[in-house]
């Protein structure tokens, strides 16, 4: 247990002096020359988005099933997944939407969007936890299709998941009415 402790404990400290270092990278020595800019990352999906029936569902790869030790204890998740039905050469090279797909919107770069097409075809939802068993997670909605690979799922925590004085264009705000 304590082996184990350690072991976490190291982890959280190296993540922390990442997090801590990340802005000033030039100054930080972290044991390993800066990326090159064509450094390529290999993603793996834990599991899939199933929707039957009026439910959603998050179904992890059996190995993968200790990871959600704690998770019914939270009422909100961030899911990450691969919109793996946009994952062409063409779609990856856009970088400027009109966002929600209206003309009527500015056109506007895709990383200023939650626009489906991108180079890194990452999404993300905040989802509403209604069950943990096994290695399913019950989820009230997710906006991927079903089949859609999930790449990862990290809690929601109020207070430190939010902005103060947060703001968004007006066509943002214009959209959503």
């Amino acid at each position: 247990m304590m082996k184990q402790l350690a072991i976490a404990a190291a982890g959280i400290l190296a993540v922390a002096s990442l997090s801590t270092c990340w802005g000033l990278l030039s100054t930080c020595r972290l044991g390993a020359a800066e990326p090159e800019k064509d450094t390529t990352f290999s993603v793996k999906p834990i599991g899939h988005i199933r929707k039957s029936e009026g439910r959603t569902l998050i179904v992890l790869d059996k190995k993968y099933e200790p990871g959600l030790l704690g998770l019914e204890g939270f009422s909100h998740i961030y899911v990450f997944w691969w919109f793996d039905r946009n994952d062409t050469p063409e779609k990856r090279a856009v970088l400027q939407v009109h966002p929600r797909g209206d003309r009527e919107n500015p056109l506007t770069g895709v990383f200023a969007t939650r626009s489906p097409v991108r180079p890194n075809l990452i999404g993300l939802t905040l989802c509403k936890v209604i069950s943990v068993k096994g290695n399913i997670v019950e989820i009230e909605t997710c906006d991927a299709f079903d089949g859609t690979p999930v790449l990862d799922i990290k809690p929601f925590f109020p207070g430190s998941d939010t902005a103060e004085n947060a703001t968004v264009p007006e066509w943002s705000a214009k959209s959503r009415k």
